[in-house]
């Protein structure tokens, strides 16, 4: 019995295998996209709880925010800095908000060629 395709661009895993390809590579493959969007989005989430809590001035000595502050600094840590604006909030979104998106695309991006593959 067929299914409908519940998310456009991704097979069910009930579907036959297109193009020869065995079912369990394309399986395989379908599971390692699953884990790269789920980094991708889990690593741009941190990123923008960190700005949310900035923005809503969260306490900072509490462990659950020293936690998520500490998180973001290393998944941005390669693009701290490259906007130095006088206004602190802009420069928390910019300098936070960038690596998140860069981290979605490239996630993204990598999982659709691995389910199209």
């Amino acid at each position: 019995m067929n299914h409908p395709d519940p998310v456009s661009g991704y097979q069910t895993y009930d579907q036959p295998p297109g193009q020869g390809r065995p079912a369990r590579d394309q399986a395989t493959s379908r599971r390692i996209a699953l884990a790269i969007c789920t980094i991708a989005d889990v690593a741009a989430g941190l990123l923008g709880l960190w700005i949310v809590l900035y923005l809503l001035d969260a306490n900072q000595a509490n462990p659950f925010v020293e936690f998520v502050h500490g998180m973001a600094d290393w998944l941005s840590g390669w693009a701290q800095d490259i906007f130095t604006m006088d206004t602190e909030g802009l420069r928390v979104v910019l300098n936070y908000g960038l690596p998140a998106v860069i981290y979605l695309l490239i996630g993204h991006g990598i999982a659709a060629r691995l389910n199209r593959a």
